[in-house]
């Protein structure tokens, strides 16, 4: 007993002191969130409140983050870059282009990140020799339905429990860039009574080692349309922004995008509309070219209907 009480202790832990002024809202640590799923480790969380969260009793939409590491702090980040997603929020809420929402950002597993963020359901229609690829790098179980299943599961619910959440699909979104972005596409297709919009940044399509990647391969495009075909279904209201630039990584990207838009497409989602797939000429890989374009994500995701 006393093994399951520790971790979920911890993880009501709650750090309440506010890191900036009132008017740029404040964040909230949750030390290790607690996790159902044993393939899944209780990840450390941030959460950013909007500015008027304490002074009412209005209810949120939420924005859930891959990456969490990189999202706020620059200390905190690997590479000493974030996408600084508050203060985008901030802008726009001040321009009254969005509404105030709350950000959930979810720490990485670190070693572990590759096989939390793969589409399970790739690996599974994988050829022996793309599994055996896909295998070299994760260097371990593919757990990403586990990773979903504790999305939706365990800390969409403890969220929705501490915090004034608007709890429908409408108003809750998913956000991811490279492997997270394919996990957010992951999350928002496996789920879309959880999730109703997503933003999959620089989406690493290929799901190679990045430094394997090459040319456009049909075989592997086929996999996706199979599987959006028989999963994604009709738009239904939900919203799909997708987008990468030309520069390193993204550079080789541009014809996996252009597949994926035309299954949106075939299976009846309008561009502009349901879903927006967009090129920033001359955006690399990386955390700054992500936060440099993270207004017009936010502002056409979050947009007030």
């Amino acid at each position: 007993m006393i093994r399951w009480l520790l971790p979920l202790l911890a993880a009501f832990t709650f750090s309440g002191t506010a890191l900036a002024a009132d008017d740029q809202g404040r964040f909230v640590e949750i030390a290790a969130a607690p996790s159902t799923q044993p393939a899944i480790a209780p990840p450390h969380v941030t959460v950013w409140l909007p500015p008027g969260y304490d002074t009412s009793r209005q209810r949120y939409g939420v924005v859930y983050m891959q990456d969490g590491q990189n999202v706020f702090f620059p200390k905190r980040s690997a590479f000493g870059t974030v996408w600084a997603a508050d203060k985008a929020l901030l802008r726009l809420i001040a321009a009254k282009r969005v509404a105030p929402v709350i950000i959930v950002a979810i720490d990485n597993p670190g070693m572990a990140r590759y096989r939390q963020y793969f589409p399970q359901a790739l690996y599974a229609g994988a050829t022996p020799a793309l599994r055996k690829q896909f295998d070299a790098l994760a260097q371990g179980p593919i757990t990403g339905d586990a990773y979903v299943a504790f999305l939706t599961h365990d800390l969409k619910p403890l969220i929705d429990r501490r915090f004034r959440t608007r709890r429908d699909a409408g108003h809750t979104a998913i956000v991811g860039s490279s492997m997270g972005g394919l996990i957010s596409c992951y999350a928002f297709v496996r789920a879309p009574t959880v999730f109703g919009k997503a933003a999959c940044v620089s989406t690493h399509w290929p799901l190679a080692d990045p430094q394997d990647v090459g040319p456009f391969r049909p075989e592997l495009a086929a996999m996706w349309k199979s599987w959006l075909d028989a999963h994604l279904g009709a738009p239904g209201g939900r919203k799909l922004w997708m987008d990468h630039g030309t520069a390193t990584l993204d550079a080789a990207y541009g014809p996996w995008q252009d597949a994926i838009d035309g299954d949106l497409t075939a299976l009846g989602w309008r561009e502009g509309r349901d879903f927006v797939s967009r090129t920033y000429p001359g955006a690399a890989h990386e955390e700054k070219a992500w936060a440099a374009r993270l207004d017009d994500i936010f502002a056409w995701l979050l947009a007030r209907s």
